[in-house]
């Protein structure tokens, strides 16, 4: 269970991060109060979950993971709340946009510090 845990803590990452978006796109430019506020409580409170995960997981796959979450679940959002349909060059983005994330995750671990002395000459 507690190697899991920091995805447990990204997967809640990526939904403030989605939530912050939305109340973002209901600020109308930051205009109206309660969804402003809104959007900025749910943003520092998922800076918050993504430094706890980064104490565990490499950054570079924490940030993909967490960007490419963001960017599809805001798109699901977009399209079920504010009716914008993506096109199809934009659900084949999509679609590459969550093929990497798996690909970075399942296959991108970062070498270790013996594989980096003997592949790249590092110490």
């Amino acid at each position: 269970m507690k190697i899991l845990m920091p995805y447990f803590i990204l997967i809640l990452a990526v939904g403030l991060g989605i939530a912050s978006n939305a109340f973002a796109n209901n600020a109308n430019g930051f205009t109206k109060p309660l969804p402003s506020i809104l959007s900025a409580v749910t943003v520092v409170l998922c800076m918050g979950c993504l430094s706890q995960v980064m104490k565990t997981l490499p950054v570079g796959i924490t940030y993909a993971s967490f960007a490419g979450l963001c960017i599809v679940g805001t798109s699901i959002v977009g399209i079920f709340k504010f009716n914008q349909i993506p096109n199809m060059a934009g659900n084949v983005g999509l679609l590459l946009i969550v093929s990497g994330v798996l690909t970075a995750n399942l296959w991108g671990a970062p070498l270790s510090s013996v594989e980096k002395t003997v592949h790249l000459g590092q110490k």
